[in-house]
């Protein structure tokens, strides 16, 4: 049984869909761009939001993208950080994981905002650490963020697993070389997590909570 556990964050303890998406469509809209509409912004939750911008404007350098970047946290920053709801049932689960496994964040968005996040919805009390990435979105690629994590924690691979809802989590746990568990109630689907490689896939919080807590993982 693994007793350090990583959990992304966005889509795996909490749901931000609201603050990202209107945050995203805030700096299209400065930026005098097209605005897609809500839907079709969904699978910009997951991956670093500079991949999410250079995607979705290709034309624009790494100047423009960072141009945008700065529009989304002009509103995320004080706005579309706390338009966010914790999944049911999450607490509860961290509440009896965190008696005798040590839980980390591990995730893509600014360390900064993650730790407001967390500690708005009063989550930090049940992690060790809150990781993320820097402004810059160094240590945004969960592979480096994951590595950077253990050697900071002094974990070896083989005591470790992340816990993540998108094929980000799990391509970055093989490159670390721990476990990952694929959750479907965020915004990846069994078919992204399990062609990712996924070691184990669950749907519901309450099977996560027997996968973790019954030392199948």
């Amino acid at each position: 049984m693994r007793k350090n556990l990583l959990f992304d964050l966005d889509g795996t303890l909490t749901d931000p869909q609201v603050g990202i998406i209107r945050c995203i469509q805030h700096a299209l809209a400065k930026d005098a761009r097209p605005v897609p509409a809500h839907e079709a912004l969904l699978w910009c939750i997951g991956p670093p939001l500079n991949e999410s911008f250079a995607r979705l404007c290709p034309d624009l350098d790494h100047e423009g993208v960072w141009r945008l970047i700065g529009y989304y946290r002009e509103r995320f920053a004080t706005v579309g950080l706390f338009e966010n709801r914790v999944f049911p049932d999450i607490p509860a689960l961290l509440a009896r994981l965190a008696k005798d496994h040590s839980l980390y964040v591990a995730t893509s968005k600014p360390q900064v905002y993650a730790r407001q996040i967390m500690d708005h919805y009063d989550l930090s009390q049940y992690f060790r650490v809150v990781y993320g990435s820097e402004l810059d979105y160094s240590r945004a690629d969960k592979g480096e963020l994951i590595n950077y994590i253990l050697k900071r924690e002094s974990i070896a691979p083989g005591e470790a697993l992340i816990v993540g809802d998108r094929l980000h989590d799990v391509r970055g746990a093989k490159i670390a070389g721990i476990l990952s568990v694929g959750v479907t109630w965020g915004y990846g689907s069994r078919t992204e997590l399990e062609g990712a490689g996924a070691d184990f896939v669950v749907d519901s919080v309450g099977e996560l909570g027997r996968l973790l807590l019954g030392g199948k993982a």
